[in-house]
């Protein structure tokens, strides 16, 4: 499995391990259910794109407390009246529980339970903040990404997107984690050479400015990096004069792949460059565009008439920069008595929850397959005809129940879900919210629940 998540245990906020031994001093083991949302979208945001989830599948299969591990935690203060059977409960530890949540690549809104965890509540618990970061972090870059490629094909022309993001993403593990995002959200490959070898992806690179500076001249580098490279030679003409630069990469390297432009007025350099390529001969060259670039630079050079073949993005979008984190929360919706669930709900203002286990059944216009609206429904009810529900078995009773797809049947999802959503919902200026409801019978149970505590 790609990126397995092995010795992850201490991935942990410490009061879950607080939380789990006062469950267990206190004779609490009944069977818990969770469920991981997003209570409000980041701002200029209109959807989410789900990722993450084979990530937290090997977290959950491997989940595993070292020796070495329970001794430490042994030796903290806070644990000092904790008696052996907790920590030789954590050394026998493994995950005995159920899975249920959104494929990856699915659009999902806010409110949506986009996974839900349930078994014993020690095991449903504990992994709450691995999966919130696992999972939190993939959906950001997903959906981030996803905006970018959307621009990059705003005339219906399909322009390539790659991450560049590398070196400004949240250290190297957050780089090959947002590079397998930015796939899913619809880029087709990715700088980081470790994301190509651990998961297989496309990689994709030029070379530098201290390159081109290192030789006496541009000509004696361009010259020496297509001796080297060939037809897979991408050239850096903007170095010291963009223009110059495309002449003297059709005359060096006539077979060259391309040509990239890292600053400037991009739309109206590439213009120029490509007429230059065009009437050299090199009219398969393609050109490459980067440097600080997001959805809304790369909307302005499409609008403006840039000539381009693909994008290189970095930093705004594997940081997500406009939008730099998610609010997505794992919250108590059901605890297990007498073998029947019983609907929990948090009633605190402006953090409410919905109780009980949900799923979410989305509605699609007959005619055209577009997205009308989704409902979020109680897990007893029967999902209609005309719609499809969202959450599917992953894990049961400690055991992955199905095969896993490929990075590019996720990647093919997400663009084939993207397509249905109506372009009013996913617009980048002032979209309009995608409806959103709730089932009558989630209704009751929330007001019933909110009765009773009130």
């Amino acid at each position: 499995m790609p990126l397995p998540q092995h010795d992850r245990a201490l991935s942990i906020d410490l009061y879950e391990l607080t939380m789990a031994a006062a469950y267990l001093e206190l004779g609490r083991t009944e069977e818990a259910a969770f469920e991981m949302f997003v209570r409000e979208l980041p701002p200029r945001r209109s959807y989410l794109v789900c990722a993450g989830l084979e990530q937290v599948v090997s977290y959950l299969l491997n989940l595993r407390f070292s020796g070495e591990q329970v001794d430490y935690l042994r030796g903290l203060p806070v644990f000092e009246a904790i008696g052996d059977d907790f920590f030789d409960y954590l050394r026998d530890f493994r995950f005995t529980g159920t899975l249920a949540a959104m494929p990856e690549g699915t659009v999902a809104f806010a409110d949506e339970p986009l996974l839900r965890v349930s078994g014993p509540i020690i095991e449903a618990q504990i992994v709450e903040t691995f999966l919130l970061s696992m999972v939190n972090y993939q959906i950001l870059v997903a959906t981030k990404a996803s905006r970018v490629v959307q621009s990059a094909r705003l005339d219906g022309v399909r322009r390539s997107v790659v991450d560049f993001g590398t070196r400004r993403a949240h250290g190297p593990d957050a780089a090959v984690l947002a590079a397998r995002a930015a796939f899913i959200g619809g880029a087709v490959g990715t700088s980081n050479v470790e994301a190509g070898f651990k998961l297989g992806l496309p990689i994709s690179g030029t070379e530098a400015h201290s390159f081109i500076m290192a030789f006496d001249s541009e000509e004696e580098a361009f010259r020496g990096y297509y001796d080297c490279f060939g037809r897979r030679a991408i050239l850096l003409i903007d170095t010291y004069d963009v223009l110059e630069g495309a002449r003297r990469a059709a005359r060096l390297a006539p077979r060259m792949r391309g040509v990239r432009i890292d600053s400037g007025d991009m739309a109206e350099l590439s213009r120029q460059v490509r007429r230059i390529l065009d009437e050299a001969g090199c009219e398969d060259a393609m050109i490459f565009l980067s440097g600080n670039l997001d959805e809304y630079a790369i909307r302005n050079l499409v609008r403006n008439g840039a000539v381009a073949d693909g994008f290189g993005v970095g930093t705004k979008m594997v940081t997500s920069q406009d939008a730099a984190s998610l609010g997505g929360v794992y919250k108590l919706v059901a605890v297990r008595r007498q073998g029947a669930w019983e609907p929990r709900a948090k009633l605190s203002r402006e953090k409410a929850t919905y109780p009980g286990i949900k799923q979410v059944h989305r509605h699609f216009e007959p005619r055209s397959g577009r997205m009308v609206r989704d409902v979020i429904a109680t897990a007893e009810e029967d999902c209609p005809a005309e719609a499809e529900p969202l959450l599917e078995p992953v894990i049961v009773e400690g055991a992955l129940c199905m095969d896993l797809p490929t990075l590019e049947k996720i990647q093919d999802r997400a663009e084939r879900q993207l397509e249905r959503l109506p372009q009013q919902h996913r617009r980048l200026d002032d979209p309009e919210p995608f409806p959103v409801e709730v089932s009558d019978a989630l209704q009751e149970q929330h007001d019933a629940i909110t009765a009773r505590r009130g």
